[in-house]
């Protein structure tokens, strides 16, 4: 292609995309349902066959149905339904006497509208590319990757070129979102900083072929992914998943310094893991660096990162992907809204706010605090010393995994377009609760006639309101009206199970998250309440 230059001018998008793998694409569709025009620039034609990110949590499938994807999403799955996103913890090999279940996330399923899925990162992409293109506001630029981003007053100038050729562009937005990756351009040029913290270790990344392995691993019937906890090891994983039911496989593990290709047995490594010899024939073999990785903050004036541009850590309890998806739910309302006139500077702000300090938790709060203490307990408890104590434990063990999936509940409450947020903290650390509380994601509920109170939540704001009186409902409609805030009031009948959300009145986002719930008779200023959570 020949070279191609072009003076800014006028806008080519309002917002510019750095990247279209899931959170990319996924923050492009929320943009252009929206209306938003959207270029997005992708490096690679086709999405890149490793597997990762596979496991999605029954919020991100909430995302899916949304976006228009979900029933497509389950139909590219790779393993049968019955086969869910857990898992099995196991200790010195997996066809050892000690496992027990892990990271069960279907334990917190009546607290969301979706069920879970799995599927490979790349089957994920692929769906996603779909959709966006029907999306006429949608243009995808696949095969170009950013040199250079410059920002100024009125916009962003973002430089590209062409991998496989010699083709160069420039295109101008309001805002620009890096969704680029660990080593992420955007991010770089925005002169946003970053805090790592590196563990000291080398991971190999192996995809092979099994199918002995699968008969070995029959005996664990429903269960996707295994770990195996060894003493020599200090607490990281030896981790197994499938990629489809009967075939083939991933395995994450630390190795030694200097490894490579060639100088390892990596036959010998996953049988020692399993416990047994199988057949194994390589398709992949790779390494990376075990680190954990926090932008310093996620947004610079007009530009954004997102997903692992903003974040990223050991693939340790399928959090990458799903927070990644969660940042572009989050942050695409926004800019639409701002870029739509509803929404303010503070809004803006607000997914610095709300997203950086969840990811520090689930940092701190999961994945390396589940590091620390599985070092912690091989140090302590060996079979071999002392059975009984190991093996109590070991019990102990597997009730402390389920009360860490009832935990892992992000919430926004020290956000400022959240009420009552002040002397708050928002988190990754919470609990999984009906009622609709400031800042939590709203529990599904049944209504008469067998609608859920999800099916008649709007594109902009909701207000549920379960026998409401008159006055404080069109207290609502007029300020949103003088605001020019889309606002759906949604009267119902008070049942059983919206009784438990214990409000009269739940304001809810465009992303299922609660800004503002209570009774009619606490409404003093509904503009008040509606300025706040939409950052005017």
């Amino acid at each position: 292609m020949s070279k191609q230059q072009a003076t800014p001018g006028a806008n080519d998008a309002e917002v510019i995309i750095v990247g279209g793998g899931p959170v990319g694409m996924g923050l492009a569709i929320e943009l252009g349902q929206r209306g938003v025009r959207v270029i997005v620039v992708e490096r690679y034609p086709e999405p890149q066959p490793i597997p990762k990110g596979q496991n999605l949590t029954q919020r991100t499938m909430e995302h899916f149905h949304f976006w228009g994807a979900e029933p497509q999403l389950r139909a590219a799955r790779t393993i049968p339904p019955n086969y869910g996103i857990g898992g099995l913890t196991a200790y010195g090999t997996l066809l050892g006497p000690y496992h027990y279940d892990w990271l069960q996330r279907d334990l917190v399923k009546p607290f969301y509208f979706m069920a879970n899925e799995r599927l490979p990162q790349y089957a994920t992409e692929r769906v996603l590319r779909e959709r966006a293109a029907q999306l006429p506001s949608i243009e995808t630029l696949y095969g170009w990757e950013a040199e250079a981003v410059a920002q100024d007053a009125d916009g962003v100038t973002v430089t590209l070129r062409e991998r496989q050729g010699d083709g160069r562009k420039l295109l101008r937005s309001a805002y620009v979102v890096g969704a680029d990756g660990a080593r992420s351009v955007v991010r770089e040029q925005a002169g946003i900083t970053q805090t790592r913290t590196d563990h000291d270790r080398m991971m190999v990344l192996l995809v092979f072929r099994s199918e002995a392995l699968h008969r070995l691993l029959e005996r664990y019937p429903g269960k996707s992914y295994y770990n195996v906890l060894q003493p020599q090891l200090n607490g990281y994983w030896k981790f197994f998943g499938r990629v489809d039911l009967g075939t083939t496989w991933f395995f994450h593990a630390p190795v030694p310094p200097g490894t490579t290709r060639d100088n390892f047995d990596f036959a010998g490594y996953l049988h020692e893991a399993v416990g047994e010899t199988f057949d194994v024939e390589f398709e992949h073999i790779g390494f990376w660096d075990l680190r954990f990785m926090l932008a310093d903050c996620y947004r610079k004036g007009r530009v954004f990162v997102a997903g692992d541009s903003a974040h990223s850590h050991p693939p340790y309890g399928g959090y990458g992907v799903n927070s990644g998806l969660e940042d572009a739910r989050n942050l695409g309302w926004k800019l639409a809204a701002v870029l739509q006139g509803w929404g303010g500077e503070r809004l803006l702000d607000s997914y610095d706010a709300e997203r950086r300090p969840v990811f520090d938790s689930t940092i701190g709060d999961f994945i390396a605090k589940s590091i620390e203490s599985d070092d912690q307990f091989l140090a302590r408890h060996d079979p071999a010393v002392d059975k009984d104590a190991f093996e109590a434990a070991w019990q102990a063990r597997a009730q402390g995994a389920v009360g860490e999936v009832h935990a892992f509940e992000p919430n926004y409450e020290g956000s400022p377009v959240v009420w009552d947020s002040a002397g708050r903290s928002s988190s990754a650390k919470g609990s999984h609760q009906f009622e609709a509380r400031n800042g939590h994601h709203l529990a599904p509920a049944s209504q008469p006639g067998g609608q859920n109170v999800y099916d008649r939540l709007g594109t902009g704001f909701t207000l549920l309101a379960f026998d409401a009186p008159p006055a404080t409902l069109e207290q609502f409609r007029a300020a949103a009206e003088a605001m020019s805030l889309p606002l759906s009031i949604v009267e119902a009948v008070q049942t059983d199970e919206t009784a438990r959300y214990a409000a009269g009145l739940v304001l809810v986002r465009p992303d299922q998250f609660v800004a503002w719930a209570g009774q009619a008779a606490s409404v003093e200023d509904a503009r008040l309440v509606l300025s706040t959570a939409s950052g005017l």
